[in-house]
């Protein structure tokens, strides 16, 4: 190996291909190496072009493969065939060189009966059905209004912009949030029902959400078969939340449809039949605001009504005035008592503390402290009778307040008040005729008269006995 590393010498010649070449070298081989061979599985993934070939994919549980059958050949097939269909074929291995991939051409194809799939399906129902999973009492009712929906679906995929698209027109404010999983191959079924437990423990960005919807498009049995997952079925079964299924197109079936609280025909319809529409809601909106309007407007009528009634349980401004007068009269007498008291109790410790000081302090503290004792005296006896002097002021106002306010006074000034025999104030002519006996209260006594002349100045008549 040592020789090999320093050799100089230059390398053989190794041989290059082409993609093309190595591909045809490829096919050489299958075709030239495998004899005819007889193959069993499910039909799938059929298409029929206006060739009159025909392209499908042959798989069993774990395994698929590409099948050709060519014109010359399936004109004396005798069955049709369809999607999920059991069925044995002879063929030949060959690769298509274009893209690379191992393929089988098939020379013969005979039906095996139902597809291994469709009876899986047909039993997991079945079982399922009579372990209650699909009992209608047990199904949870969808929220009215839901304020969020969570959709596990691709979020790639038609099914999502299908429910997006229709929820902006119906109603827009219902929140949207979207648990991405794979809807097809081996690890959707796993990924779905990871989904579902995750939004039943309504964590974070999840902790509101009202309703799931289980969405994607159309396609063949395969392609929807992890819809028909049992741990799936059983996982939307325990859900606490709602789910609706909108799995395929209306004419397509998954056990997730039977298990689901409700079953949409397609992602559209799921979105339609969780969103009011937008215009009703809106209706009814104006009919509440309505409705609130006027019990507002009722409430506002009951508060001044209230109002009035308050209005007339008010005393009269000469009462308030007395017994605020009163109570500034009790707070003089009870200041006076206070400071009186503390006055006493100033002077005992006056006395304490000069009897201490004689007892134990040297005579210039003695005097030190008797001079701010009195200091202190004066300050208090003349801030208490700053403060009575203020209380009287006070009083003083209010009192002339009182007196300029109350009818009595206006009468001292040279007017008077008459009233009828019924004691009611009179305050214009017309309320009075020729005749009528009248009381007039002046600022001393009152006057008794009968009405010889009356003269109305609006109406400029006169009349008289």
């Amino acid at each position: 190996m040592t020789d090999d590393l320093f050799n100089n010498s230059p390398p053989a010649k190794e041989d290059v291909y082409s993609v093309s070449d190595l591909n045809r070298e490829a096919r050489y081989l299958l075709e030239e190496n495998f004899p005819a061979v007889v193959v069993e599985g499910e039909l799938s993934n059929i298409a029929m072009p206006a060739s009159g070939h025909w392209y499908f994919t042959l798989k069993d549980e774990s395994a698929q493969v590409r099948c050709a059958m060519f014109k010359g050949r399936n004109q004396y097939v005798k069955i049709k065939p369809k999607e999920g269909m059991q069925i044995q074929l002879k063929a030949k291995l060959s690769l298509y060189e274009g893209r690379g991939d191992y393929q089988l051409i098939v020379q013969s194809v005979s039906p095996l009966g139902e597809g291994a799939l469709r009876i899986a399906f047909e039993a997991l129902k079945s079982r399922l059905h009579n372990e209650g999973l699909f009992n209608g009492d047990l199904k949870l009712s969808l929220p009215s209004l839901p304020k969020h929906i969570g959709v596990i679906t691709s979020p790639t995929g038609a099914a999502i912009r299908d429910i997006i698209s229709v929820l902006k027109r119906r109603f827009p404010s219902i929140s949207v949030t979207i648990l991405p999983v794979s809807v097809q191959g081996r690890d959707a079924a796993p990924g779905m029902v990871k989904a579902i437990k995750l939004a039943n423990k309504k964590q974070g960005c999840l902790k509101d959400l009202d309703v799931l919807i289980i969405a994607r498009g159309g396609g063949s049995l395969e392609d929807l078969w992890a819809f028909n997952d049992e741990q799936l079925a059983r996982a939307i079964f325990e859900s606490t939340l709602p789910v609706v299924s909108a799995v395929g197109h209306e004419v397509d079936f998954t056990i997730a449809d039977f298990v689901a609280d409700v079953r949409a025909a397609t992602p559209s319809a799921a979105a339609e039949l969780l969103s009011p529409e937008q215009e009703d809601f809106m209706a009814i909106y104006a009919a509440y605001q309505t409705q609130l309007s006027n019990m507002l407007m009722a409430k506002v009528k009951q508060f001044r009504q209230n109002l009035n009634w308050l209005k007339k349980q008010i005393k009269h401004p000469g009462r308030r005035l007395q017994e605020q007068a009163q109570k500034l009269d009790h707070l003089e007498i009870k200041m006076r008592r206070e400071f009186h008291f503390y006055l006493s109790q100033s002077k005992n410790s006056v006395k304490e503390l000069t009897h201490g000081l004689i007892q134990y302090s040297p005579i210039s503290l003695i005097r030190e402290q008797q001079q701010n004792n009195r200091y202190l005296s004066a300050s208090l006896q003349k801030a208490s009778l700053k403060s009575l002097k203020n209380a009287r002021f006070k009083l003083a106002d209010l009192s002339r307040a009182l007196n300029n306010l109350s009818p009595l006074n206006i009468l001292s000034r040279g007017y008077s008040m008459t009233y009828d025999v019924n004691n009611k104030l009179i305050t214009q002519v017309a309320s009075i005729k020729t005749g009528d006996t009248l009381r007039t209260r002046l600022h001393q006594g009152e006057v008794v008269s009968s009405v010889n002349y009356v003269r109305d100045p609006l109406n400029k008549t006169s009349t008289s006995e």
